[in-house]
């Protein structure tokens, strides 16, 4: 007999071997219309998969977490399917999940066109409507090859060719359209319901630039059309919400040729960098950090010491001076170790906490920069705890509400949690590992929160908490991080005297909380559509005079406020005042302060709102009130 645990506990026996839909059927059969999947003892596998031993079994329908990625692969196909059928010339290489959807790779001579996308979509659907059987085979990899060289498919025979001789390969096909695939995939064409095709572009064969040119159709799958709707309107309020349009014409910044992915401040993004720089420099002090400043460049002989040469330094840049190589700093992390090694330190000093707002350079493929948000120079809100193994998890759970609580102060209330573990290139013993997961997972314990688990996505020489923040739109990003380096400190030579006169290596904290300003200016300005809370708006008010009767009055208030702390402008031009308004409007200033005759007889300003919301005629002493109670 053979045993299939459920989820629920509950088992099913079985005389024979016994497919996933078949388990699905013994159970229900509205289950095995609705099975799209199956996962055997934590593998997804097809419906038509035939379990042979005992096993835990979970059906994967609609609900299940690895749904979307069950159908994503296999709308990927059902990509390819439609575009041979209409372009039988067109040969299919790589065509696989990624975020929000997939992509295929086509070699074809001529390019695809916006109509010709509407085209394959329309295919799609019809092939959808037709349900046709997704069956799974078995080939040798000679044969394989051999197979789709007949069939004219040379990308897809070289790719097998690179495949052991040995191996027996999984192919899938659905009617006249097979490919190699591992799988699983949808029992049928007809599951495949929420599907749209969104760009084209151009990718190098195996993403090597000396190889030919193909072309890459991106598609997006959800689970029904509510989603797909979604997703769809949430591309339309990130394309209007994008960083650099409005950086542009909020005159914040400018990115040009001359220093790729790199940025350039005007005087109102960096008055931003600024609030922010100085509202974290405030967090410093009121958490026992002390700030410090290291250089820019270190010689490569103390990156060789730390690791980075070994596991960092293709994305490094270099330098040589007199014979001498150097390398820009990709992280803080052992320019602050010197700072900690240039005094004997007692077990009674810790923890030790340095802060720094860290300049950093990385090497960035030119490929990946996006905007302010990939970059190759940046700047962290880094930070180092030098604390002993016992101090370990405290630490971590008081930054933990430090974050927590920032992350509140610039608007994220839904943060995600996930710990990042041990990757396959890493320093250290896996008993060392697995004391510095588990002293993570602990904080979070004492902490009261959840958390998610992302095997083989850690440091090279440490695990570590990510801090996910969902925007008003529903995306989330990374941005802060704690990670728990025991390596480093030894490979420096960091110690302190132990309560016994003896050297010990103290445990090292690698610690953000905005992670790169840059980036985090970028998520903000899309956050808020670069309606940026007063406290944080590069310009807060701007007075503005109806006539030159109250030009200087309306002058005289806006350095009133200026003096007070505000960053307060006033617009004396010989325009119209509708025009003023409008135009600071647009700006996203929050306050235009208005003052004609009757305000500066009476000591007055007429407050309006950026929402267009008339408050009325005040004092700036009423106003500067309003206005600190409108600071979090």
């Amino acid at each position: 007999m053979i045993a299939i645990t459920l989820p629920d506990g509950s088992k099913r026996e079985f005389e024979q071997s016994v497919s996933v839909h078949e388990v699905a059927a013994s159970i229900g059969p509205g289950l095995a219309k609705a099975a799209l999947a199956g996962k055997v003892d934590g593998r997804l596998v097809d419906t038509s998969h035939r379990i042979d031993r005992d096993a835990a079994l979970e059906i994967v329908t609609d609900k299940h977490a690895d749904a979307l990625e069950v159908l994503r692969h296999s709308t990927a196909h059902l990509l390819a399917q439609a575009t041979q059928r209409l372009f039988p010339d067109t040969q299919v290489t790589i065509g696989p999940v990624i975020d929000n959807g997939f992509y295929y790779d086509f070699a074809r001579k001529t390019p695809f066109t916006p109509d010709d996308l509407t085209a394959i979509e329309a295919e799609m659907q019809k092939i959808v409507k037709e349900d046709i059987a997704v069956e799974r085979s078995v080939m040798p990899r000679d044969a394989a090859v051999s197979f789709f060289r007949d069939k004219g498919e040379l990308y897809k025979a070289e790719i097998i060719e690179s495949i052991p001789a040995n191996e027996d390969l999984s192919l899938y096909a659905q009617g006249d359209f097979i490919d190699l695939c591992r799988g699983p995939h949808v029992p049928s064409t007809g599951k495949l319901r929420a599907f749209k095709l969104m760009k084209v572009a151009g990718a190098y064969w195996r993403g090597d630039a000396k190889n030919e040119m193909l072309q890459r159709v991106y598609g997006t799958a959800w689970i029904n059309d509510k989603d797909l709707k979604g997703y769809l309107h949430q591309l339309e309020e990130a394309e209007k919400r994008d960083h650099r349009k409005i950086g542009r014409a909020l005159n914040l910044f400018h990115q040009q040729e001359e220093a790729p992915g790199m940025i350039f401040w005007h005087p109102k993004g960096w008055a931003l960098w600024q609030v922010i720089e100085q509202y974290m420099r405030g967090v410093y002090r009121e958490n026992g950090y002390q700030e410090i400043k290291c250089p820019q460049i270190l010689d490569v002989s103390l990156w060789k010491k730390s690791g980075h040469w070994e596991n960092y330094h293709e994305n490094m840049f270099f330098t040589e001076s007199e014979k001498r190589e150097y390398a820009l700093k990709p992280m803080n992390c052992p320019g602050h170790v010197q700072v900690y090694n240039s005094g004997l330190h007692s077990y009674r000093d810790l923890p030790i906490r340095y802060g720094e707002f860290g300049g950093c350079h990385r090497n960035e493929p030119s490929g990946a920069l996006h905007g302010i948000m990939r970059v190759r120079a940046f700047t962290q809100d880094d930070g180092h705890i030098f604390c002993t193994p016992d101090q370990l998890e405290s630490e971590v759970t008081a930054f933990h509400l430090q974050a927590m609580k920032v992350y509140r102060h610039f608007g994220f209330e839904n943060i995600g949690l996930k710990i990042a573990l041990r990757p396959e290139k890493r320093l250290g013993s896996d008993e060392t590992w697995d004391r510095s997961e588990e002293a993570l997972r602990s904080a979070l314990r004492s902490a009261g929160v959840e958390w998610q688990e992302l095997p083989g996505e850690g440091a090279f020489y440490g695990p570590k908490i990510e801090y996910h923040m969902q925007d008003s739109i529903g995306r989330a990003w990374q941005v802060g991080t704690m990670q728990v380096d025991f390596m480093m400190p030894q490979r420096l030579g960091a110690e302190y005297v132990d309560e016994h006169s003896a050297r010990q290596h103290p445990v090292m904290l690698h610690r953000a909380i905005v992670g790169s300003m840059e980036r985090f200016i970028g998520i903000l300005i899309e956050h808020h559509a670069g309606l940026l809370p007063v406290w944080l708006a590069p310009v807060q008010l701007v007075v503005a005079n109806i006539t030159d009767a109250q030009r200087d009055y309306a002058d005289s208030v806006a350095k009133a406020l200026a003096n007070q702390g505000f960053r307060a402008e006033s617009d004396l031009r010989n325009e119209k005042i509708g025009y003023k308004i409008r135009e600071h409007t647009l700006q996203r200033v929050p306050y235009v302060l208005v003052v004609g005759d009757r305000e500066r007889e009476n000591g007055l300003v007429a407050v309006r709102a950026r929402s267009g919301e008339d408050l009325g005629s005040m004092t700036v002493e009423a106003l500067v009130e309003r206005l600190r109670a409108e600071a979090p």
